[in-house]
C-alpha cells in the first residue's frame, strides 16, 4: 500500500472529524482505484456535507464514470453550498464544471 495512503488512514483514525484527511485520501485513490475514491468522497459528503472542496472532485469522478446525471446533481449541490458560504470563486468553478458537463455529455 502507498505510504501516503497508510498515513492518511492513520490521520483519519486519530482525527475522524477532520474533513481534509478523508478528502486527501479520496484524491490519492483517484489515481488507481476510482471506486475507493468515490467511497471516501461519499463518506465525507455524508459526514460533513458542508466541506465544499469535495463537490468539484466528486462531480468529476461521476463524469469519469459516465454517470452524468449524478455529476450534474453533485455540481448543483456544490453551487448551492458555495452560495450559502458566500464563496463566489468556488461557485464559479462548479458552475463552469456543470456547464461543461452539459455541453460535452448531454
Amino acid at each position: 500500500m502507498n505510504h501516503r495512503i497508510e498515513q492518511l488512514l492513520e490521520f483519519i483514525e486519530t482525527e475522524p472529524n477532520e474533513p481534509f484527511n478523508r478528502y486527501a485520501l479520496a484524491l490519492e485513490y483517484i489515481n488507481f482505484d476510482i471506486n475507493l475514491a468515490q467511497k471516501h468522497f461519499e463518506i465525507l459528503k455524508k459526514q460533513q456535507p458542508d466541506y465544499l472542496p469535495l463537490y468539484y472532485h466528486l462531480g468529476k469522478l461521476y463524469e469519469e464514470k459516465e454517470n452524468y446525471s449524478m455529476a450534474l446533481e453533485i455540481y448543483k449541490q456544490g453551487i448551492e453550498l458555495a452560495r450559502m458560504q458566500n464563496n463566489s470563486k468556488t461557485e464559479k468553478e462548479l458552475s463552469n464544471a456543470l456547464n461543461n458537463c452539459v455541453l460535452e455529455n448531454m
